[in-house]
């Protein structure tokens, strides 16, 4: 059997990462309302898990989950800050739990900061992060088929469609990853 990272140690991803426009830091109690207010949305639940919302109580326990997994693994999800504001956006990171397909590389943003390419600037760092500095040799997006905007996001980063599997009571379409993603383009206007 292959481990998707290392040779089956514990290994240990930074604290934090930053980008441009974003801070990815370990969960902290104060989230809590932010998050819960996040995974109450219908809209942003409905192509993730099971597709339900959570309660406050049910999005305790996910980042408690979320800060157990960093123990045991060694890596996981960030919260998510906007650098300029400070504002907690939503999560972004790595999650190999027990009886999953594969190291993943996930993303939940709340609704208002759709659209600003977050999620691809964040999931670039933490794909980079796992290749080049926890030496994951394949790592993977699990994306429900309807969720084309994250559909988007994989491929932005070099993701192809692998499979599609049935998955928390649905499909799941394996987006893999080949390495570390491109370096995003900056597209010029044509001189003159």
């Amino acid at each position: 059997m292959s481990l998707p990272i290392g040779q089956g140690s514990l290994l240990e991803a930074p604290d934090s990462l930053e980008t441009e426009r974003l801070l990815l830091r370990q969960f902290l109690e104060s989230d809590l309302d932010l998050y819960a207010r996040i995974c109450a949305d219908p809209e942003v639940m409905r192509q993730i898990g099971d597709g339900r919302t959570l309660t406050r109580d049910e999005t305790w326990r996910s980042v408690a989950t979320t800060l157990g997994h960093w123990v045991l693994r060694g890596y996981g999800l960030y919260a998510v800050e906007e650098r300029a504001t400070g504002s907690f956006i939503g999560r972004i990171g790595l999650i190999n739990p027990e009886g999953w397909p594969g190291l993943e590389a996930g993303w939940l943003l709340g609704r208002q900061h759709w659209g600003r390419g977050y999620a691809t600037e964040g999931a670039r760092a933490v794909v980079r992060m796992a290749y080049e500095e926890l030496g994951a040799t394949h790592l993977i997006s699990l994306i429900r088929p309807g969720n084309a905007a994250s559909i988007r996001v994989a491929e932005k980063l070099g993701a192809v469609r692998e499979s599609t599997i049935e998955m928390l009571g649905g499909p799941a379409h394996i987006f893999a990853y080949g390495g570390p993603p491109p370096e995003p383009t900056l597209l010029l206007p044509p001189p003159g």
